[in-house]
């Protein structure tokens, strides 16, 4: 089974998420690398994960049409703007 890391774009739809792969492949006869990008659906059954995470995905057995891939792991949660609780105003009036 292959796994790949990438970037969640979107995770709009249930139990499902959108992951941006990102890849470096070198050109066969100018030997310049570039940058290839993918889009993987993968299954969420729980819908933890946000958009702008970096998770690990695995490949597994058809879901449906499009989804062929499952989440198996988070690498890097992304913060949320607005959620900094170490700033909260004090009532102290």
């Amino acid at each position: 089974m292959r796994k790949l890391k990438g970037i969640v774009t979107s995770d709009k739809m249930q139990k499902t998420l959108v992951v941006r792969v990102d890849r470096l492949k070198k050109h066969p006869k100018y030997g310049k690398y570039f940058r290839m990008t993918q889009k993987f659906k993968a299954h969420d059954e729980k819908g933890e994960y946000r958009a702008g995470d970096v998770v690990i995905i695995q490949e597994t057995r058809p879901l449906s049409k499009d989804k062929r891939w499952k989440v198996t792991e988070l690498v890097k949660r992304v913060s949320v703007a607005g959620e900094d609780e170490s700033v909260h105003p004090s009532n102290d009036d």
